[in-house]
């Protein structure tokens, strides 16, 4: 069995943020909780994380900033905003600040997972009805497809999600042939 989907969820409010963590951590998922921006930072740089729930407005350093220096160290984690605007403009600037959806309060906890889900499943082929695979050694190189990271000795190269699940499928046929068609099938629905 695999180890569980860790989610870095930053929200102010405790309430909310202690009733969110609590009912992700039901759904199975490892859940680090964090009540504002600079903590959230703080967490996010010293911690590996699948998927980053931030909520926009938080004391100290709002979402949108916390997303964009996230993404200057880390194109790869998805992010899904938590907020309470739903001005056009605000949509606009999440995504500019690297989000890749959004959850307008009030929402409910169904919405917010089904979410998390179908970001995790666009983002890094991660789907509740296909656990992903351990890590895989290949040679001198450790390849976890949860990750979607690629170790050889002390370097470490984050993958993109079409060469995760392609060296994923060659794990799969280690010692048999990959037929042209399954891939193309699997990794880009052709």
């Amino acid at each position: 069995m695999s180890a569980p989907i860790k989610l870095l969820l930053v929200e102010d409010d405790p309430n909310l943020g202690s009733l969110l963590a609590q009912y992700l951590v039901a759904k199975g998922y490892d859940v680090t909780h964090r009540t504002d921006g600079e903590q959230g930072w703080e967490a996010y740089r010293t911690g590996r994380f699948d998927l980053l729930v931030l909520d926009v407005m938080m004391p100290r350093k709002d979402g949108f900033t916390l997303a964009r220096e996230i993404r200057q160290k880390d194109r790869g984690t998805p992010i899904i905003f938590l907020t309470a605007k739903s001005m056009k403009q605000d949509t606009i600037q999440g995504f500019q600040s690297g989000g890749d959806d959004f959850v307008t309060k009030p929402f409910s906890m169904e919405e917010l997972l089904l979410r998390i889900a179908a970001v995790l499943k666009r983002t890094k082929g991660i789907t509740e009805e296909e656990e992903p695979m351990e890590a895989q050694v290949i040679g001198t190189f450790t390849f976890d497809p949860r990750k979607q990271l690629l170790v050889g000795g002390d370097q470490e190269r984050k993958l993109t999600t079409k060469e995760s699940e392609l060296l994923r499928l060659l794990c799969q046929h280690r010692n048999g042939l990959l037929e042209r068609p399954l891939a193309l099938q699997e990794i880009w629905g052709d």
